[in-house]
């Protein structure tokens, strides 16, 4: 955990309780136990002190849960106390994997299902818990922070009801557009990022990157990533390139207009590696039209880093995409679900963030600076500089 020095004279706001729903287990169990390891290895001088009671535990995970009538209808229980808890709300709202009964048919749940849980659990601690936080790494109807016709604004509503659900702090990773904080301006939005996670996967799979401006170059598959690109590929040294994505606004298909093509901004690729950052493959047609589109402009390497892997549309034009040479390595994070076939596949890496999600976490209960854990710069330049110099990178 960075930055570990910050927390010995900080006393918590509360005792901390983490609230993991069941479309966020597997991660949620990952960081209960990061934050296990952190407190109890925390040289604190004041651990005895009342303000600190609960402080130190085996297990922070909260026990509740969600049950269904066979109608459909939901309901939260909570097993113990949330009084005076400094309550941390995870879910993960594209789990499609988790399924309920409903009139007699097996019904998977939709982003909209695990919202209504997340309301549902924090309307049950009634108003009893010192502070509420949220904890959504995708963030629900991201994409919809605009509008462009008749239509509704669901992620400004979701967070301005969160907010008046009395959630103080909300916190997100790579936000669609993080200016949907607007909707409800006075409440605590963090948006966090997976640079150095992204870098660390990277440089641990592959053992022959040269990181300069003359091998490298940081590509944006659309206008909409730019801002990635330019930092990602500054802290790194590299140069950037961008894609233009050229739509047919005539047409919807699939509640998107179809990309007619993409129009390459940036100087010659030939020979060098190429690193696609972006925030989310959902189908990854156009993931895939990018790099092959690269490649065929002699790109010597073509590595796609996305925050989250939804790949609505399966595996199959992936896998077939990789036997082609199309692409050569797949980054996503753990934040959320991803099949358990992607993980068996050769071309896959996982950006794991659990251990940063839970120093966000620990520093939050102690009200600091989210500077602090929030900015990579340093870290993702000192274990370039391990690589570079051929020493092991997995403990940095």
């Amino acid at each position: 955990m960075p930055h570990l020095d910050k927390l010995k004279n900080a006393l918590p706001v509360a005792p901390l309780k983490l609230m993991v729903l069941d479309s966020a287990a597997e991660l949620g169990n990952k960081v209960n136990d990061y934050l296990v390891d952190y407190r109890h290895r925390e040289k604190n001088a004041y651990t005895d002190d009342p303000a600190f009671q609960g402080y130190v535990e085996d297990d922070y995970l909260f026990r509740f849960s969600t049950p269904r009538f066979n109608s459909g209808e939901g309901k939260a229980i909570l097993a113990e106390t949330v009084r005076g808890k400094d309550l941390f709300i995870l879910v993960d709202v594209c789990n499609h994997s988790l399924t309920y009964q409903m009139q007699g048919y097996v019904n998977h749940m939709s982003p909209d299902d695990h919202y209504q849980d997340l309301k549902r659990v924090i309307a049950a601690t009634n108003g009893k818990a010192h502070r509420i936080n949220v904890i959504m790494p995708f963030l629900y109807e991201g994409r919809q922070h605009r509008r462009s016709g008749r239509e509704s604004l669901d992620c400004a509503y979701a967070f301005e009801e969160l907010t008046n659900m009395g959630v103080s702090n909300f916190i997100t990773f790579d936000a669609h557009d993080p200016r949907i904080q607007n909707a409800a301006p006075l409440s605590g939005f963090d948006n966090f990022t997976a640079h150095y996670q992204f870098t660390r996967a990277l440089l641990r799979s592959e053992k022959d990157l040269v990181l300069d401006k003359d091998h490298i170059i940081v590509i944006s598959p659309d206008e909409g990533a730019l801002d990635r690109a330019i930092y990602f590929s500054s802290v790194i040294g590299a140069d950037t390139g961008m894609f233009y994505k050229r739509r047919d606004y005539s047409t919807i298909v699939g509640g998107k207009n179809p990309i007619v093509a993409h129009e390459f901004l940036g100087n010659n690729i030939e020979g060098k590696d190429i690193i696609i950052i972006d925030d989310m493959i959902s189908s990854g047609d156009s993931m895939i039209d990018t790099s092959r589109q690269l490649k065929a402009m002699k790109a010597k390497h073509v590595f796609i880093c996305t925050t989250f892997g939804l790949f609505t549309n399966g595996l199959s034009a992936f896998d077939k995409a990789y036997e082609e040479g199309v692409f050569d390595k797949v980054i996503t994070t753990n934040l959320s679900y991803r099949p358990p076939e992607l993980l068996t596949k050769p071309y896959y890496m996982e950006a794991d963030m659990s251990k940063f999600l839970a120093s966000i976490i620990n520093f939050m209960n102690h009200d600091l600076s989210m500077e602090i854990v929030s900015t990579p710069t340093e870290r993702i330049q000192r274990i370039i500089e391990l690589y570079n110099d051929d020493m092991e990178i997995y403990q940095v």
